[in-house]
């Protein structure tokens, strides 16, 4: 169990901005930190990881303390057992992808280096370097080597906001899927409300000097319902059942949209979708 409780002052356009947060994440659970640029996501996870220290406050994961600035504590990043997957991948060029991997084994294993390149489906791109793998490919390995080094904890920085939105729908799915087999507590920033309800159990929302919200994604970000007359781009946040039809979510800009639907076949959560509106109804067309 992750707990902390800290204030840390962060660059504001009007000068240092007090950020005041108080979290609790249970084993195994993934929550998403949600919020504009500049509010502190990625400073967040940065002290968490150990790679910056807060002004004041504590950070246990378990009965470890990893920071307690009362008892001048600060565990250093390499004793936290945290793995960090960057926004811009960080892999080393000059290094194959096992080779990354292996890098970041706490202890050589050769059986666990497999198991991870075959849970990631990099197994045959392991001697490839990282100038050789597309976007979607170099995700992999950072997630892959993050795990590689056993972690308790699993941060992730906007981890698909580098890929178009295709790759983004498809490597989403890949990632839940891993991060489901692992089974890791997690703690994931992203702006795309997708990576939000796809990824995570529930949201923290960040704003300007706190923590403004936290909850399920659905309790914390469906707004009441958006009209319009035209035809609009969204991503599909939820799809569930309504008696004989199924109650379709999307978010649409800033704004989300729910309406009913019979047929949901085409429609996946995560994935983008046209919204025909005429009137009070509206026609989901997937994307």
């Amino acid at each position: 169990m992750l707990n902390l409780e800290l204030t840390h002052a962060i660059p504001g356009p009007d000068g240092l901005l007090p950020l005041s947060v108080a979290l609790t994440l249970a084993p195994g659970e993934r929550l998403a930190l949600y919020g504009p640029s500049g509010v502190g996501k990625t400073t967040l996870l940065r002290l968490i990881a150990g790679l910056a220290r807060p002004d004041h406050g504590r950070i246990a994961f378990g009965d470890a303390v990893w920071c307690d600035t009362a008892r001048r504590i600060h565990t250093s990043a390499r004793g936290r057992r945290v793995g960090y997957v960057f926004q811009d991948y960080a892999l080393f060029p000059n290094m194959r992808v096992r080779e990354n991997l292996a890098f970041a084994q706490p202890v050589p294993n050769r059986q666990r280096l497999d198991e991870l390149l075959e849970l990631t489906r990099l197994a045959p791109l392991a001697d490839r370097y990282p100038q050789q793998l597309s976007g979607g490919q170099r995700q992999r390995v950072a997630l892959a080597r993050a795990l590689a080094q056993e972690p308790q904890l699993l941060l992730m920085d906007e981890p698909l906001s580098a890929l178009d939105p295709k790759l983004r729908v498809a490597l989403r799915e890949d990632i839940d899927e891993i991060l489901r087999q692992v089974a890791l507590t997690t703690i994931i920033v992203s702006h795309d409300l997708g990576d939000v309800f796809r990824l995570a159990q529930r949201v923290a929302v960040l704003e300007p000097g706190q923590l403004a919200a936290i909850g399920t994604p659905r309790d914390v970000l469906l707004p009441p319902t958006p009209s319009g007359r035209h035809a609009l781009s969204g991503v599909v946040l939820a799809i569930e059942p309504a008696d004989v039809l199924w109650r379709v979510t999307v978010a649409i800009g800033n704004d989300t949209l729910a309406t009913l639907s019979a047929d949901v076949e085409q429609l996946r959560v995560g994935a983008p979708v046209a919204v025909q509106l005429n009137g009070s109804s509206a026609v989901l067309v997937a994307g």
